[in-house]
């Protein structure tokens, strides 16, 4: 079982930059790749990008590439999210999750953590 914990979120103006982080326990090593999504209200959860565990591989969304960045550390078993250039239509709850080797599916989800952009 892999626990994960998002934190970071905030409230900041547009243009400005954030950084998200998601701290793994338990089983990482069971970890193939960690996910990060995003619920605005009244919206379905979207994707936001990927980075596969063990290496820099990183998937992204086409609406935040070119300003959003995953990143990861292994020492301390966390992903991180580097928001920049934040648009008000960023605003949501951003969730991170583990996606286990051999799962299909994102199985471990944190608990989200607010990001609200303002004009």
């Amino acid at each position: 079982q892999v626990h994960v914990v998002e934190s970071g979120g905030g409230l900041v103006q547009a243009g400005a930059s954030l950084r998200l982080s998601c701290a793994a326990s338990g089983r990482t090593l069971s970890i193939y790749r960690v996910g990060w999504f995003r619920q605005a209200p009244g919206k379905e959860r979207e994707f936001v990008g990927s980075i596969v565990w063990s290496g820099v591989s990183t998937t992204y969304a086409d609406s935040v590439r070119g300003r959003f960045t995953i990143s990861r550390d292994d020492a301390k078993n966390t992903a991180y999210l580097q928001m920049n250039s934040l648009k008000v239509e960023d605003t949501a709850v951003y969730y991170c999750a583990a996606r286990y080797s051999g799962d299909a599916n994102y199985n471990s989800w944190g608990q989200g953590t607010q990001v609200t952009v303002s004009s």
